[in-house]
């Protein structure tokens, strides 16, 4: 293929796989309600400084991941392709970054195209494409900072100085999106190169650009979020990064080796490509490129390893340099026409394919998981032929059909959010179970709920901020501490005065999500005339008005 072709086909790829799926399904809870609401609220209230979730203070994340969901939500709509449209948008700008800097390390096309055609199919990078959160942001800002150093220390005069100060930039606003991270992850890559290559004076010389960038981008916010909330500085900081890195509390603990094996499960539908990738780049690690997306990839996870507090989509800045060194690699195999880790990648895949197959039909013989839902049973058997197909062939045919695994990966990336059972979709995606019960809701003088996610949800469809929590806080916990916030909560001992006081002035709509055997308490002390609706694990319970 010409550069032109293989641009259209990327293209392709990600308008079909990418943008075309963004409205088909609903926000997943916790994240995407969450974040949906709060980029809402920030629309709604003005406030683009202090984030606010449901109107508490919510000083978890900086602004910026917010202001580009809010800013889709302006132009696309408060609906489903607006919430997600920044994440779709920042993961395939971070494929073109990957197809540029491919360029600028090799001046070869072929592995422009196949390192961007890799990373693009990665099924983590894929998946998280379409799903509301800030980690794609925050993906494209750390790969831009490093983007820009590598042209930073390969160019000279004004195409330099703009590079540093793109550096600076990005690091500006990866600040904003997730905090000290995105300063921490393009040091310990930046600052070992030059070390390495003996070029530290260099650093030293141009680096206070960018961090003089940086602090330009950063510090307005900087000042207006401590200015408005004196707090937020000493929460974020002790709560968000010393409490999560160190704290033997830390929010989703994980082992210090819980990446390893994610990043052979991340590189699917590729992962058999990874040991030969990682020994070939290894003899080849004096090779300024090879060593520098070495550092790019082992630094940034042993740092993040040793942090307490571990999400799977945390190392998506590491996947860059893995598709990198992966697509170069592959590119010298097909050149040579050594077709053997190829094959053994598309039977594999086929296998594991086939085995998931029968175990699906087992599995809907023996306990008819999609009871009653012919169409999505049927999808899900056609995403898992269409992934055996697709890499039978490249077993087949590795030479020729090499590529054909990342037309597996979209086809279950669109697909499988529709295909899911119900018994999923209904207990996941709370949102979908309100607006069908909208007109009901929109009417509700009081809405209350039991649980975070699906309180977002509430309040995103309704454009409202007032959702009372009923004997729940997590997250929230920090926000319902301040006295203004006194009213937003309550507990089992409360519910039963806030319910006959809330009746007296209005209707109320309950929404409860949790088996009621399991949450038997939590009914018994809501009353008992409710007009009731249930789906899946969510309950919609509305009562009437009561004369005063």
């Amino acid at each position: 293929m010409s550069r032109h072709q293989s641009i259209l086909w990327l293209v392709a790829a990600f308008v079909l796989a990418y943008l075309l799926p963004l409205g088909t399904h609903g926000l997943w809870i916790p994240d995407e309600t969450r974040y949906a609401q709060i980029s809402q609220e920030m629309l709604h209230s003005g406030n683009w400084v202090a984030p606010h979730f449901m109107g508490l203070r919510y000083f978890e994340k900086p602004a910026a991941g917010y202001w580009l969901i809010a800013v889709g939500q302006a132009i696309f709509g408060e609906n489903l392709f607006g919430v997600r449209i920044a994440s779709a948008l920042a993961s395939g700008l971070t494929v073109l970054l990957v197809y540029l800097i491919a360029q600028k390390l090799w001046s070869d096309p072929r592995k422009s195209f196949t390192s961007a055609l890799l990373f693009m199919s990665y099924m983590l990078i894929a998946g998280q494409a379409g799903y509301a959160n800030l980690d794609p942001q925050f993906m494209f800002w750390v790969t831009l900072s490093l983007v820009a150093f590598w042209y930073a220390t390969h160019s000279v005069g004004r195409p330099r100085l703009l590079s540093w100060a793109l550096l600076g930039l990005a690091c500006g606003m990866g600040f904003m999106t997730k905090g000290f991270l995105a300063w921490a992850l393009p040091v310990i890559v930046a600052l070992p190169h030059m070390v390495w290559q003996r070029r530290l004076r260099e650093l030293l010389t141009f680096g206070p650009l960018a961090i003089l960038v940086a602090a330009i981008v950063c510090l307005p916010w900087v000042l207006a979020v401590h200015a408005r909330e004196p707090d937020y500085w000493r929460f974020f900081f002790w709560h968000e990064h010393i409490r999560r890195f160190a704290g033997d509390d830390a929010q989703h603990s994980r082992p210090w080796w819980f990446y390893l094996p994610l990043l052979f499960a991340s590189s699917a539908p590729w992962a058999v490509l990874l040991p030969g990738t990682l020994k070939q780049a290894w003899q080849e690690r004096r090779m300024p490129q090879t060593g520098f997306l070495l550092l790019w990839l082992a630094l940034p996870l042993a740092f993040l390893s040793m942090s307490r507090g571990k999400l799977p989509t945390y190392i998506m800045p590491c996947m860059i340099p893995l598709a990198l060194m992966m697509g170069h690699v592959l590119v010298e195999r097909l050149r040579q026409a050594r077709s053997g880790t190829l094959r053994t990648n598309g039977v594999l895949n086929a296998v594991v394919g086939v085995v998931a197959l029968v175990a699906l039909l087992v599995v809907q013989h023996r306990q008819d998981l999609y009871d009653q839902q012919p169409l999505h049973l049927t999808l899900a058997v056609l995403i898992l032929v269409g992934w055996i197909l697709a890499n039978a062939l490249q077993g087949l045919k590795p030479l020729r059909f090499w590529a054909l695994p990342a037309a597996g990966a979209w086809l279950g990336i669109v697909l499988i959010p529709i295909a899911l059972p119900d018994s999923v979709v209904f207990n996941k995606t709370p949102d979908q179970f309100v607006v069908r019960h909208i007109d009901e809701l929109t009417s509700a003088n009081q809405l209350l709920s039991n649980d975070l996610g699906a309180a977002a949800a509430l309040s995103w469809r309704l454009k409202r901020k007032d959702v009372v929590l009923y004997d729940t806080q997590g997250e929230l916990k920090y926000g319902l501490n301040y006295p203004q916030a006194s009213t937003r909560a309550v507990d089992w001992n409360q519910v039963q005065a806030w319910m006959t006081q809330a009746r007296r002035e209005g209707s109320v709509a309950v929404l409860m999500r949790g088996d009621e055997a399991d949450n038997a308490h939590e009914f018994s002390l809501l009353p008992a005339d409710g007009k009731r609706y249930e789906e899946g694990n969510l309950t919609l319970l509305i009562f009437d008005r009561t004369p005063s």
